[in-house]
């Protein structure tokens, strides 16, 4: 009987180092939302990839930051979790020799958590071949990895190498999902965070981190057209106006961009209705937290 390998593998850093670009690319198939904007990634995302040897189960974690808000807070402990949740663990980080206070308390987390590390650096397209090197030797002299990886997540560059090094660490064990799993996230959560993630790139700088969205609606018609209503939810009149736009451009700009996105994931058409609804503050509220899906209640597992 052959053997296979199985796990899970935590994906950590930084916001904003490319952690969700790099989970899509591995697996094959947009499953986590990205943008370039800090902090999109407000859940674990539980993905799958199955092959000959065996199957891996990425987690994508939140972007490690100093939480200003109980959200914040939410995300951070979320992130540290899966360190523990872990058979292997990819660290991001991008190509520079400034190791700051985050990148050290990352390292003593992993340091502490006695678990198989390969060191990713990121967005190597960006920048010269020397720089790399001196990333990877400033790296070097904090901690031991099993291996370090150069790539670039957003041009899918050495990305197999990523998959190679990780079977390579993996323990032996059980298939955990049927082979055509690619994620256990409902498919539900899976459009809030298509249409959410419309918004990061639409919309300005101060708006994004104060919105949610929910699901209020989401049926199949028997001539199979989705039928799906979504809220957005933000933290002030103001940015419901900006959400809005002039005679409702920005929303429809945002669900037309949205749709294209679930009408791929579901292999139908879709028609999306979107609303803007006003939480203020929702984001220091455990009763809104808990309500838009972030809590330990609607973790993973």
């Amino acid at each position: 009987m052959n053997t296979v390998k199985s796990g899970f593998v935590s994906i950590v850093g930084r916001p904003n180092v490319g952690k969700s670009t790099l989970m899509n690319h591995l697996i094959g198939q947009k499953v986590a939302i990205t943008a370039n904007k800090p902090q999109t990634t407000r859940n674990r995302i539980q993905t799958v990839y199955t092959d000959s040897r065996g199957q891996a189960v990425f987690l994508d974690t939140p972007g490690i930051h100093k939480a200003k808000n109980k959200l914040g807070e939410y995300m951070v402990a979320e992130a540290l979790k899966t360190i523990g949740d872990a058979d292997v663990i990819l660290w991001l980080v991008e190509p520079t020799t400034f190791i700051g206070k985050g990148e050290l308390e990352i390292a003593k987390a992993l340091k502490e958590s006695k678990k198989p590390v390969i060191l990713i650096i990121n967005k190597i397209d960006l920048t010269d071949k020397e720089k790399v090197k001196e990333a990877e030797e400033a790296y070097r002299d904090i901690m031991d990895f099993k291996a370090i990886l150069k790539v670039s997540a957003l041009r899918a560059l050495r990305i197999s190498k990523v998959m190679d090094a990780v079977f390579e660490w993996l323990p032996e064990g059980p298939l955990y999902y049927d082979e055509e799993t690619l994620t256990d996230q409902p498919m539900r959560q899976i459009a809030a965070e298509m249409i959410r993630e419309k918004a990061l790139r639409c919309l300005n700088d101060e708006i994004p981190h104060g919105i949610a969205v929910t699901i209020e609606k989401m049926t199949q018609r028997k001539d199979g057209l989705w039928e799906i209503e979504a809220t957005v939810i933000c933290e002030k009149e103001s940015h419901k106006g900006i959400i809005i736009g002039k005679q409702g451009q920005m929303l429809k700009r945002i669900g037309s961009q949205a749709r294209a996105d679930i009408e791929k994931m579901v292999e139908g058409q879709v028609n999306l209705k979107l609303w803007v609804k006003v939480r203020k503050d929702w984001r220091d509220s455990d009763l809104f937290l808990k309500n838009f899906g972030y809590s330990e209640d609607n973790a993973p597992f």
